[in-house]
């Protein structure tokens, strides 16, 4: 039998330098610039820091969409986190969201201002705390895509006490590629598609797009061969004019995905439309509490009074962020004015800035792209 260790090496210097030859060489003969677009965060998080745009070829265009889940949560939903945080419940979420922009407050702000807010690592983390303070309102401010979904499903399928609801900011990862796809100004040939949503879905769920838009879709992985032998084999389906879906992550990912995940999921949730921030309405683009789970669902639950924490935004610099157009793959992080500047992680202007899955904060702990105009 042969060492399963050995197989599994997904940071091989001499497969990858084979990988980046092939791209090479396909990217040569195309004769053209090729633009291609992911949609997840961690595959951003791994191209800047395995430093994999130095070894792309010169006439190939790798950007980000809008796959950083905590980015594109809509400023009226934090303001929802917000204004329950100040009328006396104790809002959990996740680290990223926490310094999130509303219209004029984040959930640090509203800590800093005496509301409950708590950091939690998961929504079971979330339900432990509500057990543990039975006097007191506990919501979870949820976000992520199916991967984290498919958490918060669980646990309410499980039991949840009495005091405790969520505050659904979930979004649906197959909405970003469709959203991308119908903008004018777009020229994105092909898509990777991120293989942890996929784990769930299954890639099947792809190929509707794939023939719909003539657009080829491959499914990827997170170590530097996954995402080097996913943009070969997206380059390959475009110079082909193949618009197939192609699984470069079988060790993760099936052609149905998760079964019995896909069931919990969509026995808490429906797809419905929902603004992402800075970008567009978003049809089936939300994940929200179907109406049966109306007795957890902090919108129904609670009268969350906005007004309070509405009106003008005092952040001038605001108006110059370009958020919605990096996300949607119309502009570098480096084309913004603020960015690195008036814009930085400790002081972030635009939620790309804020999350570890944002372009923004990624470019600028990582250097951005690599400079190769001096090199042969």
């Amino acid at each position: 039998m042969p060492d399963l260790v050995d197989e599994l090496k997904f940071r091989d210097p001499v497969r990858a330098r084979a990988l980046s030859e092939a791209l090479a060489r396909e990217v040569d003969a195309a004769g053209r610039t090729i633009t291609l677009m992911h949609v997840c965060g961690s595959h951003e998080q791994a191209i800047a820091r395995f430093g994999l745009r130095a070894t792309f070829p010169r006439r190939l265009d790798i950007i980000m969409g809008p796959g950083c889940p905590v980015c594109v949560t809509d400023t009226p939903e934090v303001d929802e986190a917000v204004a329950l945080a100040l009328q006396g419940a104790t809002v959990c979420t996740y680290g990223d969201m926490l310094r999130l922009p509303g219209t004029r407050r984040s959930l640090a702000d509203a800590q800093g201002e005496g509301a409950k807010v708590e950091v939690v690592y998961g929504v079971s983390q979330a339900v432990d705390l509500a057990r543990s303070r039975p006097g007191e309102q506990v919501v979870f401010f949820a976000s992520g895509f199916e991967t984290t979904a498919v958490a918060t499903a669980a646990v309410l399928l499980s039991g949840v006490p009495e005091n405790f609801s969520v505050l659904s900011a979930h979004k649906y990862v197959p909405a970003a590629m469709d959203l991308v796809s119908t903008l004018p100004e777009t020229n994105v040939e092909g898509f990777i598609a991120a293989g942890h949503a996929a784990i769930i879905t299954g890639w099947g769920i792809f190929e509707p797009f794939a023939a719909r838009t003539r657009t080829p879709v491959v499914v990827a992985g997170f170590e530097p061969l996954d995402v080097l032998a996913a943009v070969l084999e997206l380059v390959r389906l475009v110079r082909a004019g193949r618009p197939e879906v192609v699984n470069c992550y079988p060790r993760c990912v099936s052609r149905e995905g998760n079964r019995p995940a896909q069931e919990k999921l969509w026995k808490v949730f429906d797809v419905v439309g929902g603004n992402w921030r800075g970008i567009a309405a978003v049809p089936r683009g939300n994940l929200e509490l179907r109406p049966e789970w109306d007795s957890v669902n902090a919108r129904r639950r609670f009268t969350i009074d906005t007004a309070a924490v509405g009106g003008a935004s005092h952040n001038l610099l605001a108006e110059h962020c370009i958020c919605g157009r990096i996300m949607s793959g119309l502009a570098k992080p480096s084309d913004c004015t603020l960015f690195g500047g008036e814009c930085r992680p400790e002081s972030p202007v635009g939620a790309c800035m804020v999350s570890s899955e944002g372009s923004c904060k990624i470019w600028h702990v990582y250097g951005g792209p690599p400079d190769l105009s001096e090199v042969a």
